[in-house]
């Protein structure tokens, strides 16, 4: 079977005949961990422009220039419906697997919100940002989720479009079960375009005042995702599992 080429997200535009200057970072990815070399192919995307097949022109161990040779994939549009995630951080590891995973699913924005369990409160958005671009780069995603700043749970209503539903993880068993919330909401909408968005909590839960809380935002319906006890970053990507299988872009 041939190998893809190494697939590289990139800012700069890309058309036939330009130049591309790869950072340190990517340089070192392609020459030394891929061993391409100068007259070698490589994959580049930049979330406006579709994907091009690059050839590569010079490579050295910090710098190394691309040249767009052909468009082999249109852009596509994000979809008006694209799923958003807002979640609580983790340790670091699970917060990394929680932004990889929902790009792969085809999350549209990530929102890191600060709860009172919240334990993770020193949140490196650009860090967040590399392991989103990392993820598109593998899952072959033509964008990257836009990533905004860490928010207080207070300050969410404020953020948070009132025509999208948000479906907030409720632990305690009083949520119904999201594949039942989801059914309702494909039989309402009847063909509209369903705008919906998943908050996930911290380890250990919402508070009790803050489920409460929730419960009472006029475009919020709290969910349960079974008896089971799940990890905060399984009950993320799980849920957004369900949301893309039954009104997302699965179907």
């Amino acid at each position: 079977m041939k190998s893809r080429p190494p697939r590289l997200f990139v800012e700069s535009p890309l058309k036939a005949g330009a130049i591309v200057q790869l950072t340190p970072a990517q340089a070192h990815y392609l020459g030394n961990v891929m061993r391409a070399g100068t007259g070698g192919r490589a994959a580049l995307f930049n979330g406006r422009d579709g994907e091009w097949s690059a050839v590569i022109e010079s490579i050295g161990k910090k710098t190394g220039l691309l040249r767009p040779a052909a468009q082999t994939r249109e852009q596509e549009p994000e979809p008006e419906n694209g799923i958003w995630l807002a979640f609580a951080p983790v340790k670091k590891t699970a917060s990394r697997f929680i932004v990889e995973k929902a790009t792969e699913l085809g999350v549209t924005l990530l929102m890191p919100v600060l709860t009172a369990r919240t334990q993770g409160r020193g949140i490196n958005t650009e860090r967040l940002r590399a392991n989103a671009v990392e993820a598109a780069e593998q899952c072959g995603r033509l964008t990257v989720p836009r990533i905004v700043p860490p928010a207080a749970l207070a300050d969410l209503p404020g953020q948070w479009p009132a025509a999208r539903r948000l479906l907030f993880l409720d632990e305690s068993g009083k949520g119904a079960p999201i594949a039942e919330v989801l059914a309702s909401m494909k039989t309402t909408m009847k063909g509209k375009t369903i705008q919906i968005g998943v908050l996930s909590g911290p380890e250990g839960g919402f508070s009790a005042a803050e489920l409460d809380w929730l419960g009472k935002l006029p475009f919020s319906t709290a969910t349960d995702l079974g008896r089971r006890i799940l990890r905060a970053e399984t009950a993320a990507i799980a849920a957004l599992a369900c949301c893309q299988a039954l009104v997302g872009d699965w179907t």
